[in-house]
């Protein structure tokens, strides 16, 4: 099954010698690079991690509007961000922008968000959970706004004596971008997000972690996920198909520096753990010659069923070293799968 492949990129930058990244500008630009060299083999989405009061990636849509300046048919996207801090009406302009930019390439991934760097960080973007919620029904409640503005219909009243003529009737958010309401990701981790994420109209999207451990392996318990999803969907009565997106650490080993930076991780095995006072099942990491990668990796039922795989890359590595890893999966790995 044709595989669309993407990555997903943490934009980390710290001053310590071993970084290839050692600041905010370096994560940025670099960022830029690998997207760009990620076109050019034939890679087909760049993705972005946001991350708030942390040494790594935190505000997209300018990262996304440079990329698609330097780009014509990758697609550009995130994965997540975190809605509890966001503006749905601000982001909703800012999104529409993009989108037009890239000339509607644009695939935003977008949930409740991670545990925090700090202490309810979105208090101090100056959002509070109304009384009687909390703070996923803050994130929820922003995404129902950031939904409908995505759909272009009016509703703001106008000025009666306007600076510059309207047209008739409410007015909408602009600049609309036709479209991308059907290309908003939702962050799953759990199956009933999943059902939640499907009955919004949004696409599913899956990463190594999951709030919810069963005791059979990880991929298979994120292939539930994607049944539940797809099941929801159904029953939904949506007028178009869905995209599901999983992510995953695949290492390719094809030299001498890839077998230093991850032969060990050829062990790599399901983590259990605990998460916001839960039980939480960790996916492992794929690396291997090229040939096992491709077995392993067949046996994988939450990759096969989904349409979108997104590799993590250790973005400190640098642009040559992580556009190398993107190559050996394009060229050697892919091909044996089926995705290419």
């Amino acid at each position: 099954m044709k595989k669309s492949i993407g990555f997903l990129n943490f934009g980390h930058w710290t001053p310590s010698p071993h970084s290839q990244v050692q600041t905010a500008s370096d994560a940025l630009l670099q960022s830029i690079d690998l997207a760009v060299a990620a076109e050019e083999l034939g890679v087909d989405g760049a993705y972005y991690r946001v991350h708030h009061f942390a040494r790594q990636l935190a505000s997209p849509f300018p990262l996304l509007s440079a990329i698609a300046a330097r780009t014509s048919t990758i697609e550009i996207g995130t994965g997540v961000i975190d809605m509890r801090y966001e503006n749905p009406l601000y982001m909703a302009e800012t999104a529409g922008a993009t989108d037009l930019i890239s000339a509607g390439r644009l695939q935003l991934g977008i949930s409740r968000g991670s545990p925090e760097q700090v202490i309810d960080g979105y208090k101090y973007f100056g959002y509070e959970p109304a009384a009687g919620t909390d703070h996923a029904d803050m994130a929820r409640e922003h995404t129902r706004l950031f939904l409908e503005a995505l759909k272009g219909d009016g509703f703001a009243e106008p000025n009666p004596r306007p600076m510059f003529p309207n047209p008739p009737g409410l007015l909408r958010i602009e600049p609309h971008a036709p479209g991308l309401d059907r290309r908003i990701w939702w962050g799953a981790s759990t199956r009933g997000t999943a059902e939640w994420t499907a009955q919004q109209g949004m696409n599913l999207m899956s990463s190594t972690l999951l709030l919810e451990d069963s005791g059979i392996p990880f991929h298979q318990l994120q292939a539930q996920q994607i049944e539940a999803f797809r099941t929801a969907w159904a029953a939904a009565g949506h007028d178009w198909e869905p995209r599901v997106s999983v992510s995953r650490s695949i290492f390719p080993i094809t030299s001498d520096l890839d077998r230093a930076y991850f032969g060990g991780e050829s062990r790599s095995q399901d983590q259990v753990g605990f998460l916001e006072g839960g039980k939480a099942r960790f996916g492992k990491t794929y690396a291997g010659e090229p040939d096992q990668l491709a077995h392993d990796l067949a046996e994988d039922e939450a990759i096969a069923a989904a349409d979108t795989v997104l590799l993590t890359v250790p973005n400190q590595l640098g642009v040559d070293y992580n556009a190398h890893l993107l190559e050996s999966l394009v060229e050697h790995v892919a091909p044996a799968l089926g995705w290419r």
